[in-house]
């Protein structure tokens, strides 16, 4: 037997020291550029809490003369994440290029995909409807459409739906992932990435997307909120690490809607089972039904697939 649940513990274990962290991170990400023989960084900055921290970590390691952000949005981003990018870029120093993927996403007829782009309506009711039909999903199957197409849509219901769904997004990052490495590669740069513990964990990014293809990953071994406690001492604009995190790539859809938990318990559910806890333990040590810790541990289970490559055996 294991030691006692106690929630106590567990948020303590949480818990980062900043400093010495991002010094860490400092050397890792120096060390990487050096040993991979790069002569700069590139860092794609939605303007998300993930994407700032990544850029504001590469412009305290390389400099902020060698770190270049491309901002890739298209037409369903939201404008206050544009702007909270570049006035991040412009905090740090850094040179930051804007260029829309929209024209190049029409021409491979992506939009048509999304059946709320056949209706003439401004982004927010297009947000509402997003919504309003992402509830509906939910409330007929059980499971939000993120889980249910973690794998695939076989004889599943709604599965016109999902897929047209799944293909709308998904090309968005691996759009965004492509311009990166166009980029690096010409620049003899090193693609840094964003992705975070948790989302790995639960399979919450774009298998070969933006967030998922990269030279190095930093932030990888850090759950979400340690994530916020490290922006915290980067001094990063506070309005950025209290907006609601968002994939920023269907009008209206926030990352906990989508997941369907808030990112505090999700990650003291993860450590908790990454710490060998039981399920009704960690449900009553935390406060949430087994009902939900089933559905953290079904989409670690289910995303499996998405962090690694399978060969045959010998």
């Amino acid at each position: 037997m294991g030691a006692p649940f106690s929630l106590q513990a567990l948020s303590s274990a949480m818990e980062i020291t900043p400093k010495p962290f991002c010094l860490s991170l400092d050397e890792f990400i120096t060390e990487k550029m050096r040993d991979l023989e790069r002569d700069g960084i590139v860092v794609g900055l939605s303007g998300g809490i993930d994407s700032v921290v990544t850029a504001a970590l590469c412009a305290r390691a390389v400099g902020p003369e060698k770190t270049l952000a491309l901002l890739l949005p298209d037409k369903d981003s939201a404008r206050e994440h544009i702007h909270d990018a570049l006035d991040l870029a412009r905090k740090l120093g850094i040179r930051a290029e804007l260029t829309y993927i929209t024209p190049l996403l029409r021409r491979l007829r992506v939009y048509r995909l999304f059946f709320l782009n056949k209706l003439p309506l401004p982004a927010r009711i297009r947000g509402a409807l997003a919504q309003k039909a992402h509830r509906y999903f939910e409330q007929k199957s059980g499971k939000t459409p993120f889980a249910a197409a973690l794998v695939g849509l076989h004889d599943k219901d709604f599965g016109s739906y999902l897929k047209n769904s799944n293909a709308y997004y998904r090309v968005k990052h691996r759009v965004r992932m492509v311009m990166l490495y166009l980029r690096a590669e010409r620049d003899n740069r090193l693609v840094v990435g964003a992705a975070n513990k948790t989302e790995c964990r639960i399979g919450f990014f774009v298998k070969y997307g933006c967030d998922h293809a990269a030279d190095v990953m930093p932030l990888l071994s850090l759950y979400k909120t340690q994530v916020r406690e490290l922006a915290r001492y980067l001094e990063i604009p506070p309005r950025i690490i209290a907006k609601a995190p968002s994939p920023d790539i269907i009008p209206g859809i926030t990352d906990e809607a989508a997941i369907g938990i808030d990112y505090t318990r999700l990650d003291l559910i993860l450590l908790a089972r990454e710490r060998g806890y039981g399920i009704d333990e960690t449900a009553d040590g935390i406060g949430v039904s087994t009902k939900t810790v089933r559905r953290v541990q079904e989409l670690t289970e289910r995303s499996a697939h998405m962090r690694e490559i399978y060969v045959p055996h010998p």
